[in-house]
This record gives C-alpha cells, structure tokens and sequence, in this order.
C-alpha cells in the first residue's frame, strides 16, 4: 500500500513538473497560447486515465489555475477550463475538497444580478458541472447552501432555456440532498420559478413544475398558496407533459406535504381535474394518485372511520350504473371539505376566460359524484351556480352542468330538490334567464330515479301547468325548456303520466301557441307524439279526445274576456287544428265558444282570426266539426251568427277584411257539405242579401267570394228555387261581368251558367220573358269582349241557356248577329242551337210561346230595354 502510494505521489509529481510550463502560459497574453496550454494539461490528464488518487494530486494543483481561467476573455478557453474541471469533479474520489474555492467562484461567476457569462452554451456547461459537483459531493454542500441558492435564483430565469431546466434539475438534487438545511433557503426560489413556469418552451415548463414540487415539499410549507394559483393555470396547458407534471406535483403534495392537511381544500380540486382529461394516461395516474391518497387518509383517520367502513361500504340504491364508486376515504376527504369547495367552483365558473369555465364545470359532477347525499346541505348554493351556468355562452359548460346536475338529482330526495326549484320556477331570479330554472329542473328530473319521482308528478305538472309558469315568458329558450321539462317527465314516469297528462298537454299546446320558430313548434308535436305514446293511444287525436270536454271548459273560463292578444286564443285554434274529427264529437261545448267569439261587441281581429280558423275547419267539415253529423244540426244557428257579422256595412279596411273572412267562412260552409240544403232555403233572402251587398264591395277578394258564394248556394238549390227568387238573383251577376277583375267576371258568368242550369220546368217563359230578354241581350254584348276566353265562357253559357229555350235563344241571336264583330261566335251558338235534338209536341209548343213572347215584346218595345219595364 506504501509503495503504491508513494508511486502514485511519484507520478503526479512528474506530471505537475511536465505541467509547469504549461500552468506559466496560462497567464500570457496571446489567446492562443493560453489555449494550447489548457489543451496540453487536459491531454496529459484527464485525457490519460489517471488513476483516482493521482488525479486528485493534480486537481487540488490545477483547481485555481483553471478556476481563473473560467474567466478567461476567450470563449475556447473557458469551455476547456469547464470542461477540465467537470471531468476532474467526475473522476477524483474526494471532490468536495474543491468545494471552499469552487463554489465562491460559480457564486461570483454565475450567481450575480450581472450576467457575467455571455456565452448560451458555457452557462449551461457551467450549470451542468454545478449539477454534476452536487450529485457526487452530497450533504457536503451544506455549507454553502447560500452560494447555491444565488446561483439557483440567477439560473432559473436565464435567458437560456436550456439553462433553465438544467437549473431545476440541480434544484431538485440539491433539495434531496440536504432537505434538513434547504428548507430555510427554499423560499427564495419560488419567485424565481413562478417568473418562469409560463414559458413558451413546454419541456422547460415541466421542469418548473417538478423543481416547484420539491421546493414546497422541502420548504417551510408557507408558499403553497404562492404558487397554487400559477399550477391551476398550467392544468389548462396545451401540453400533456406538463398537465401530467402538475397531477404528479400536486399528487405527490397531498401524500408527502407535512402540513398538507391544511392544504386539503386548495390541493384535491388540483388534482380531481385531472380526473377529466382528455388524455387517458394523465386521468389513470390522477386516479391511481387520488386512491392512493384516499388510502393514506382513511388509514391515518381509522378511528373516525370505523362506523362507516362497517356500515357504508355498499353504493346507496339508485347509484349511476357504470360508473365506479370512489374509496371512502376519497369520499370523505370531498365531503369535509365541500363546503370551502363550492364557493370556488362558483367563482370559478364566472372566469373570463373559457378553459377554466370548462375544467371548472367537469370538477363539478366529480364532486357531487364524491358527496353523493351530503349534496343536500349545500343545496340552495348548488341551485344558485347551476343557475348561473346555464346561462354561459359556451355550450359545453352548460352541458358538463346540466350533467352535474343529474347527479344532484339522484342523490337528492325529490322531495327536497323540487321545494326549491318549483319556487325558483314561480319566481324566477333573473329576468333576463327565466329558463334557467326550468333547464336545471329538467337535468334534475333527468336524474331523479322513476320510484322516487312518481309521487312528486302531479306537483312538478301542476307548476307547469300555472298560467305564469307556461305563458309568461315567450323566449324561444325558456320555451325549448318547457319542452324538455315535459319530455323528461314523459320519459322518466312512462305510463304514470296518464295521471298528468291534462296539465301536460296544456304546456305543450302553450308552447305551440307561443312559438314562432318552426323547430319549437315540431318538437312540441313531438313531445305530444311521445305523451301518447307512453299511454298507450293509437294518435294524437286519441290523446285530444281523452281530454277534450276538459279543456274546452279551460277555455270557457276566460272565453268572454279574449282579444286578438290573448293567448287562449292561440290554443283555441292550436286545439281546433289538431284536434281532427275529435272536435266533431264535442259540439255541444264548441258552438257557445264560437258564438261567444263571434259577437258584435268583440274585437273585429279576433273574430276574423276565429273565422280563418273555421274556414280551414269547414273546408273538410266531414274530418273535423261534422265528424259525427253533429254541427250538422247547429248549422243554420251558425250561419244565422255568421250572417250576422257582415250583415250591417262599415267603411274601412277592417271592416272589408271582416267581411272578407266571413264570406269566406260562409263558402266554406257551403262547400264542406255540413249544412242542408233546406236550411239554405230557409235563409235564402238572408244569404241573398248579405252576398248582394259584398257583390258591391270595394275588395276585389270580397267580390270574388261573393260570386262563388252565390254559385254554391245555385248549386245546392237552385232548382228548389221559386221563379221571383230566380229572377231577383240575376241582376247582381250581370253587373259583375263589368267588374275590374277579371276572376269575378269569369266568376260571375259561371254563376250565370248555373242559374240558367237552375231554371225547371216551372218557370213561366211568357211572365219572365222580359227578364230572359234583357238577359240574353247583356250576354250577347259580351260576345264582342276584347278577351278572348271571356268571349268563349259566355258562349258557353248562351248555349246552357239554349238547352232550356232554344227558339228564343236562336231568334235573340238572329236579331243581333249583323251588328256583332264576332259574327262566327253568334253562328257557332245558332249551329248549336240547330244541333240540340227536338221533341215536336214541346217544339210546337215552345215555338208557339216563343212567337207570342216576341209579338209582346214588339208591341211594348222602347229605346231602353231592361227587367224594370217588365
């Protein structure tokens, strides 16, 4: 041993000899020389493979030498002075020997508030060799725990990223290596590193987040609330590495942190997020961290424990299917602490900025999926968030929210959730989001289990149903979530909505009623599809008939006090739609509504709006209000009221309108084949006229209808008619074929075909002959209409009237043919005439009237002609 280590001795003291030179150019002035001599000693040193003893004798040599050269103005020169000093560091058995002249000199060099090292990769070569010299030198560094620090303190916020995260690297060894000395220097890196732990460099921001976890775990514990605010913001960090470096922090505070208990409430959140990221390997090392914790604290706390790990091992009934229950430590640690939780998440979930909306939303079923029942204490402050959230312009967090809220609904007894919330419904908070409630009511109920929320339907239905709950508010959102309150309960108590079903389908018919968005109107057709569905009824009309007699009596209630504005009036018409033949049943309710609607001193727009309605209805009455041959019945009393309506004239446009719909409503009648043919008889001089007045109206529409209103009741009876009714009807039609539209003119010459096709067998030609003259003689004239198809309609309805008095027609057509421009339509109408086969015993007859007829009418002849002569 002595020989070897006089050996050794002998060999670096060669060498330190070989070296002098080289140690003498060190300090010359040519940079090159100072270079090739540190390029020398490295050759003949550490590039030799020295043993560890030799190399200890030459370091403790060259350590001064080389430290000034650390200094040196050349760049080259200082990275071979740090790189000698490195590898003597790594090589020789006692390096803590350099420690008093090493140390003083990095401080100097590289923990001043002057950037003394220009060079990017020097610093690092430098924080490197620091690293490296704590690694292998240990608890030896303790006393120079200040020098460290400053260095530290400079190197964390060096420009250099590299140096950074090199920096937090010696941080963490060196924290580990002296834990009973560091923590009375560790709080003077937490500004340093909190200046740094947003940098755009994602790896260096790991490394800020490992290096801050060990200097609070081997600090004095006071700076966790310094830092907690800046580890929240990175949990919103685009890189995985660094969400997952904060789990790993934050985990490994609530099982090592010696004053974490206190920190419980500021850290579980931290790391329950973590719960919910989107990268699976970040949410497995977050769960298996948070048993792990849940595990350390039951097991510290088994005496306080004892009662519930005997009884409340097993999941309450109802629990979330597919979803694994956390360990009861982990429960407990959440219920303790829920009520510092939720006033966080409330303040969080008004952040500006939108990824902590969203993290903060998804924390919330996690720790309402922890407190389960204990929820129900912090109620009234969960309502008021959830309210809130709904009305985030981000649909995620309300989604994640609503969500929440499900689970509130299973845990909760209804009885307790629904005292609140039904209030809230009555008497929303904000006016601006009166729906709010009703969302938050809907994902309740969506989560409340059908056993326990049967016997609560009628009270939930019946607040729906409240006249200020369904039809106050006409937002298209506070309307969609009536809706989903509606489908919720549908849903979730199938068949036991038979019970609710009136008050159902009352909100449902509001919401049509109100709506003016098709999507709205559709799903409320929807919903009421699935409200029958569930009971079990073949239609919608099934559903209308269950409940009819019923809700016409809703009606009757507010029918003497509606106008055009109320909303009774809409769903007065949404039942009378939808409703189909079902209504047909119900007359005997109906008609009073109707007569009450109709009379004088109600609002013209609302007896227009209710006459519309009827014209639809009465266009298919044998589908709707005569389904059962009913209305039938109380037809005449309706038209009676209907006649009424348009029977006084008033100038305006309102009135016009008026009438228009009520002509409307009377053709529709006539048409729809629920009135009698003798009941328009009785009521002939009353149609008559109420149609001859709106003839003369100044509403080209109003006379249209007029006209085809006229046609339909020639069609009905016509042929019953008497010879003084016929020839009191013809007058207004002829005055219609100068009309300035050109529809009631056609109209008016198609009303004048059927009345020719109403004249029978018992109309005396000899004493209306001067009726069918005058006639003829106006259908002829418009023989000559610059039209054309006017021309060819009157020519058919002169050969209608030759069917029936063929010679007089053919001698009024001679009389006129040569004053006519349209000679060929007068020879088309007398080769018809000539066509029409004869009976000879009725031809001699007709001839013979015929000729008497014109003797009469030549001896009485005049310049004007007309039915007032005759």
């Amino acid at each position: 041993m002595a020989s070897a280590a006089s050996r050794e001795e002998r060999v670096s003291s060669e060498i330190l000899r070989g070296l002098a030179r080289h140690l003498n150019c060190l300090g010359e002035d040519e940079k090159s020389t100072r270079k090739r001599a540190l390029e020398s000693i490295k050759k003949e040193t550490v590039d030799k493979k020295l043993s560890g003893v030799v190399l200890q004798e030459l370091f403790s040599a060259l350590l001064k030498p080389l430290l000034k050269c650390v200094s040196d103005p050349m760049e080259r020169c200082r990275e071979i002075a740090l790189l000698l000093i490195s590898e003597f560091i790594r090589c020789v058995p006692e390096p803590h020997e350099c420690l008093p002249y090493l140390m003083p000199s990095l401080a100097q060099r590289f923990g001043e508030q002057e950037l003394l090292e220009p060079a990017e990769e020097l610093r690092l070569s430098a924080m490197q060799m620091l690293t490296l010299t704590v690694e292998v030198c240990g608890k030896q560094l303790a006393p120079y725990l200040n020098e460290m620090i400053n260095i530290l303190q400079r190197t964390v916020v060096d420009p250099f990223p590299d140096v950074k995260r090199e920096s937090c690297k010696c941080t963490v060894t060196f924290a580990k290596c002296i834990p009973e000395r560091f923590h009375m220097q560790a709080e003077s890196l937490v500004k340093p590193l909190m200046q740094t732990i947003a940098h755009q460099h994602s790896r260096v921001r790991v490394s800020i987040i490992e290096a801050t976890g060990v200097v609070i775990l081997h600090g004095t514990g006071k700076n966790v609330d310094d830092v907690l605010s800046h580890l929240a913001q990175r949990l919103f960090d685009d890189s995985p590495q660094v969400r997952k470096a904060v789990t790993e922090v934050v985990g490994d505070w609530l099982l090592n942190l010696p004053d974490r208990y206190s920190y419980f409430h500021k850290l579980i959140p931290l790391l329950l997020s973590s719960l919910t990221d989107e990268i699976p390997e970040i949410k497995l090392l977050a769960a298996d961290l948070w048993r792990r914790v849940g595990a350390q604290w039951e097991q510290e706390n088994e005496d306080d424990l004892k009662d519930k790990m005997d009884f409340l091992l097993t999941p309450p009934p109802f629990y979330p299917p597919g979803v694994q229950r956390p360990g009861l430590g982990c429960r407990e640690l959440v219920v303790r602490n829920l009520y510092r939780f939720v006033p966080a998440v409330s303040h969080d979930l008004t952040d500006w900025l939108v990824p902590t909306r969203v993290r903060t939303s998804q924390l919330l079923s996690v720790l309402l999926l922890h407190a389960e029942n204990h929820s129900t204490q912090h109620l009234q402050p969960l309502l008021a968030l959830f309210y809130r959230a709904c009305t985030d312009s981000e649909r995620i967090v309300v989604h994640n929210c609503l969500a929440a809220a499900k689970l509130l609904g299973t845990f909760v007894p209804p009885n307790i959730f629904l005292k609140l919330l039904l209030d809230h419904i009555n008497a929303p908070a904000s006016a601006c989001y009166p729906w709010s409630p009703l969302m938050v009511l809907g994902a309740v109920l969506g989560g409340c289990p059908k056993a326990l929320l049967v016997p609560h339907l009628g009270q939930v239905a019946a607040t729906l149903a409240q006249p200020h709950v369904r039809q106050e508010y006409h937002q298209v959102a506070y309307l969609e979530q009536l809706l989903a309150c509606v489908d919720v309960l549908t849903r979730q108590c199938g068949s036991d909505c038979a019970g609710v079903s009136l008050e159902l389908l009352q909100v449902l018919i509001t919401v049509q009623s109100l709506s003016q968005e098709p999507h709205v109107s559709q799903k409320a057709l929807e919903s009421m599809q699935l409200l029958r569905e569930v009971q079990g009824l073949g239609s919608i009309p099934e559903l209308y008939r269950r409940h009819m007699a019923q809700l016409l009596d809703w009606l009757a209630v507010s029918v003497r006090s509606w106008s055009i504005y109320s909303t009774e009036r809409l769903h007065f018409h949404i039942i009378m739609v939808q409703s189909g033949p079902v209504i047909g049943e119900f007359v005997g309710k109906l008609m009073p509504l109707l007569y009450t609607c109709l009379e004088p001193e109600k609002d013209v727009q609302l007896k227009m709006n209710v006459l519309t309605t009827l014209t639809k209805l009465l266009m298919d009455a044998g589908d709707t209000l005569n389904s059962k041959g009913l209305f039938q019945h109380e037809s005449k009393t309706f038209m009676l009221k209907l006649l009424s309506v348009g029977s006084t004239w008033k100038g305006g446009r309102t009135a016009a309108a008026m009438r228009t719909a009520m002509i409307s409503c009377l053709l529709a009648l006539l048409h729809g084949g629920s009135v009698a043919p003798e009941e328009v008889l009785s009521l002939k001089v009353n149609l008559s006229e109420v149609v001859f007045n709106i003839l003369q109206d100044d509403s080209p529409m109003s006379r249209l209808l007029a006209c085809r209103t006229h046609s339909a009741i020639l069609r009905m009876v016509g042929p019953s008619l008497t010879e003084s009714d016929l020839n009191s009807r013809y007058q207004c039609l002829l005055k219609s074929l100068d009309d300035s539209s050109e529809e009631v003119r056609h109209e008016a010459l198609q009303g004048l075909g059927l009345w020719f096709s109403s004249l029978g067998g018992n109309y005396n030609l000899r004493c209306s002959s001067g009726h069918l003259h005058y006639i003829l003689q106006q259908l002829l004239l418009h023989l000559d209409d610059p039209d054309g198809a006017m021309q060819e309609q009157v020519l058919e309805v002169l050969m209608t009237a030759s069917r029936i008095f063929p010679s007089f027609v053919k001698k009024e057509t001679e009389d006129v043919r040569d004053k006519h421009r349209s000679v060929q339509h007068c020879d088309r109408l007398l080769q018809h005439i000539n066509s029409i086969p004869r009976d000879p015993a009725h031809d001699q007859h007709s001839t013979q009237d015929d000729e008497q007829v014109s003797l009469e009418l030549n001896e009485n002849s005049t310049t004007t002609s007309g039915p007032g002569l005759v």
